[in-house]
């Protein structure tokens, strides 16, 4: 969401874009609620709703709002009915909405809602679909139920943030899939020639420090999911001792099952709670026969997308 806040505030420096934003579906469709996508005066677009004839029809209906400048809803029909325009076979029907987006006004709105997801604020968008009404933002979300309002309501929420614990091969290409998965990026490794800004571009921060230099990033991060990918049972232990004090949503360890319990055996010695590592996914990552280090990046990946949308981790043939 903030990458695409901040393509948005890029396009608007350049001039108008409309804004289309997906505001109701039924059935199968390819996106949820709340998708978004841009258009640019030069026909550039950022973001998508689904793609394909549906996304065309509204890119056409877009060019066109940037020279009329009024509002519309445009409906998407992918039932597949012979006749519709869309010519879409996922089943459903997607309710789009379109509006210009233009000048300072649209520009501080877009750099207010930066500031609140990077702040880790929580406020909603409210985009009233009255011709009359303009979108904003309202940051006290207890004030949401009493909105009298014809409208989409979007709530603002920060970014989750992924913490890689160690630099090596696997980091590397976790912290790259990560970041087009929609993860703010932190790594961690003590060892000072892994640990560096040119092997992790796409980090928000590079820790080049003891693993006790987590500890601030545990205490700031509302939205925090933790890969172990260390380079040996000692560094796990280490981290793992200071995770527990936390209620996290995702803790991933990887290793072999020999590896993964000494760990825990270790800790439970300790008197680490059974509660604690029963919620530690381990070893980590999904079951897809990774080998290569880019491969266990993606199976990881897979994990933390499933765990944060909820998914089963199945194969779509065997659920269809």
């Amino acid at each position: 969401m903030l990458n695409f806040y901040q393509k948005l505030s890029t396009a608007l420096k350049q001039g108008a874009v409309v804004l289309a934003t997906v505001t109701s579906t039924k059935g199968s469709v390819p996106r949820e609620v709340g998708a978004k996508m841009f258009i640019s005066a030069d026909g550039k677009t950022f973001g998508t709703i689904g793609g394909g004839a549906g996304e065309a029809k509204v890119y056409r209906q877009a060019l066109q709002l940037l020279q009329t400048g009024e509002k519309q809803f445009v409906e998407i029909d992918l039932s597949g009915v012979a006749q519709r325009e869309t010519q879409g076979v996922c089943g459903g029907t997607m309710l789009v909405w379109l509006e210009l987006w233009s000048g300072s006004e649209s520009l501080n709105l877009v750099n207010q809602i930066i500031d609140i997801l990077k702040s880790g604020q929580v406020g909603a968008i409210i985009t009233p679909f009255n011709t009359d009404e303009k979108p904003y933002v309202l940051l006290e979300p207890c004030l949401i139920a009493s909105l009298q309002t014809t409208g989409l309501i979007e709530p603002l929420l920060p970014s989750p943030t992924l913490l890689i614990i160690g630099a090596g091969h696997i980091a590397v290409s976790l912290a790259q899939i990560a970041k087009i998965a929609g993860f703010q990026v932190i790594v961690q490794d003590d060892r000072l020639d892994f640990a560096t800004k040119e092997r992790f571009p796409e980090a928000l921060l590079v820790l080049a420090q003891p693993i006790s230099s987590i500890q601030e990033i545990l205490e700031i991060s509302p939205n925090l999911y933790v890969a172990l990918v260390t380079r040996g049972y000692l560094q796990d232990l280490a981290v793992l001792r200071l995770l527990s004090n936390y209620q996290l949503p995702y803790i991933g360890m990887i290793g072999s099952k020999k590896r993964v319990n000494t760990v825990y055996n270790i800790l439970q010695k300790e008197g680490c709670s059974p509660e604690f590592l029963h919620k530690i996914y381990a070893p980590i990552g999904l079951d897809i026969g990774a080998l290569t280090p880019e491969e266990i990046a993606v199976s990881i990946c897979a994990e933390l997308i499933k765990v944060r949308r909820g998914g089963t981790g199945t194969s779509l043939s065997e659920i269809m």
